[in-house]
């Protein structure tokens, strides 16, 4: 059962250490694969010319553990390789591999677990080396391990702040949200954005119609009269986790509606959260410098993260705390 919310600030700083976070940063410490080798995480290096670097060519996709068990990997590589098969990128190993490789990756690091509370898994393809896109290969292929990071802890008992940014999703009719890729400088600005009104602020995007769609690597929803609302998944990415949130809505007979949303919406809503693969759900309390609700924490992100908790045997919210120092 999630640590009641309350009690959050207290354990925090119980676990804080003289170093700050628990968790090392000596990332060659961390094995991982690439292009059919398994190197220490400071050899996992992709050549300027690789596509990946000159253009952001890169497919990738990131999945978690949690108490050392991976959370739906196979729906994270399933949609790697769709990603894989509109982007024309071609692995040169199909999608069973790609699964067991990122399961013996973890199998790999599973000794440094207890300092790193879990780990992150980051399948990246690159398009590799060429001159025009249609003549170039073989690509890259990397799956890395790293510690989760654990910086968001606090933000579960005082929610975040969320920022609708300037800077615009990119149009479907020019690249579908769908393919998860590292062609983002609009997410770069849109948190450049954020941070000129609140540098702890999360940003949020919309389409060019003003509609909200998502965020810089995760999801956004908000909640209204017990329901939950979504945009629709033909503005945003297909998110694992968003996935993982409206099974476990249906299991707590929450309703979910997926509809085109403004920032009116979001303004008045009776809360609102984020959701990704590393920190499940986060409550966000303040948008745009307006409260959000009651500006704490709803009871309908509580729900979701107690019955994540539950799924995957671990506390969210206390292991996050725990691990933060």
């Amino acid at each position: 059962r999630v640590m009641m919310f309350a009690t959050v600030r207290k354990h925090f700083e119980a676990n804080r250490s003289e170093e700050g976070s628990m968790v090392s940063t000596d990332l060659g410490k961390y094995t991982g694969y690439m292009n059919g080798k398994w190197v220490p995480g400071t050899e996992l290096k992709i050549h300027i010319g690789d596509r990946g670097v000159k253009g952001g060519d890169t497919v990738f996709d990131v999945a978690r553990t949690f108490d050392g068990k991976s959370f739906r990997m196979k729906q994270h590589v399933d949609r790697l390789y769709r990603s894989l098969k509109y982007a024309r990128i071609d692995p040169g190993m199909p999608s069973e591999e790609m699964f067991e490789i990122s399961e013996e990756a973890i199998r790999r690091n599973e000794h440094l677990l207890a300092e790193a509370g879990d780990l992150l898994i980051t399948q990246l393809i690159t398009r590799g080396f060429g001159r025009w896109a249609h003549s170039t290969g073989p690509a890259t292929v990397i799956v890395e391990v790293l510690p989760c990071w654990w910086e968001y802890a606090p933000l579960f008992e005082t929610g975040t702040h969320g920022v609708i940014a300037r800077t615009r999703s990119y149009s479907a009719e020019s690249l579908d949200p769908k393919i998860k890729h590292f062609s983002r400088m609009n997410f770069h600005m849109a948190e450049l954005e954020a941070a000129d009104v609140d540098p702890e602020a999360w940003p949020i995007l919309t389409d060019r119609q003003g509609n909200l769609t998502e965020g810089t690597g995760y999801n956004v929803f908000l909640v209204k009269d017990g329901t939950i609302y979504s945009p629709g998944d033909d503005v945003i990415l297909q998110g694992v986790t968003r996935g993982a949130v409206f099974d476990f809505a249906g299991e707590l007979d929450i309703p979910v509606v997926e509809e085109p949303l403004q920032p009116y919406d979001l303004y008045n809503a009776d809360e609102a959260f984020f959701a990704n693969t590393l920190f499940c759900v986060l409550p966000v309390t303040k948008v745009d410098n307006r409260q959000i609700g009651d500006g704490k924490p709803g009871p309908i992100a509580r729900q979701l993260l107690a019955a994540w908790s539950e799924r995957v045997g671990v506390d969210v919210v206390d292991q996050a705390v725990k691990f933060h120092g």
